[in-house]
């Protein structure tokens, strides 16, 4: 294999298995209360912004005869508009991925990570990349993501009637993230994660830095690259 082709596929792989595969327990890092809480609170403020561009108006009331008129009240401002809100809103952390070139909360993102972004240009260019699990089973959640959802929804659970006196007498004055994580569920804890913002200048270098010519790629597209294989190298 050329030199620098092998060096690219060594670093994805030792970073592949310095955290462990999505099908293994070992080497795995859940996310801690801190990393959960600002999930939830993120997802939730994106739900609420989502909700809250209706104008629609609600009608609240029954009556036998139709003939007293009902109570109207703004969707955005109603019971509703949460209950709808919170309804699945852990099931988008679904679409979250493990980021394992990150160290630190913002390894828990959207979209595809640099490592996998890489590993799939590999594959579309003819290489043979053997991860040890089904192609098909790359981009599927891993442990980390799916307890991640469960740990939301613990979360949530517990800080039900929090979420409430926020979104009814807080709402558009303080953060979610301040007012459910670092008032509340993290008062007195570590609460650092929240103030940890994606770096994309970091990332965009190091994608620099992977880049294959084409040529090194054009060369090899027959290997078959075996982790075991190369962790027996180190």
């Amino acid at each position: 294999m050329l030199p620098v082709t092998r060096a690219i596929l060594l670093n994805l792989l030792l970073a592949y298995f310095a955290f462990g595969g999505p099908e293994e327990e070992q080497g795995v890092k859940y996310a801690d209360k801190c990393e959960v809480c600002k999930v939830l609170a993120t997802e939730l403020e994106a739900r609420l912004d989502e909700t809250g561009k209706t104008r629609d108006v609600l009608e609240i009331g029954y009556s036998v005869d139709d003939i007293m008129p009902k109570k109207k009240k703004e969707y955005r401002k109603s019971e509703l508009r949460l209950v709808e809100s919170m309804e699945n809103v852990c099931e988008r952390i679904l679409e979250y991925n493990i980021h394992k070139e990150r160290t630190d909360s913002t390894r828990f993102a959207k979209g595809m990570s640099q490592t996998f972004k890489t590993l799939h240009n590999l594959v579309d260019r003819g290489v043979n990349v053997d991860l040890g699990i089904p192609y098909e089973l790359w981009d599927k959640p891993s442990v980390e993501i799916t307890t991640l959802k469960t740990q939301c929804e613990d979360l949530l659970e517990n800080h039900e009637a929090d979420i409430e006196n926020w979104y009814h007498n807080y709402q558009g004055k303080i953060s979610l993230i301040k007012y459910l994580c670092t008032e509340r569920a993290l008062k007195g804890q570590n609460d650092s994660c929240l103030y940890e913002k994606i770096d994309t200048s970091k990332d965009n270098k190091k994608q620099e830095k992977k880049k294959l010519s084409k040529d090194d790629v054009n060369n090899k597209k027959n290997t078959r690259i075996n982790p075991q294989n190369m962790k027996q190298e180190l």
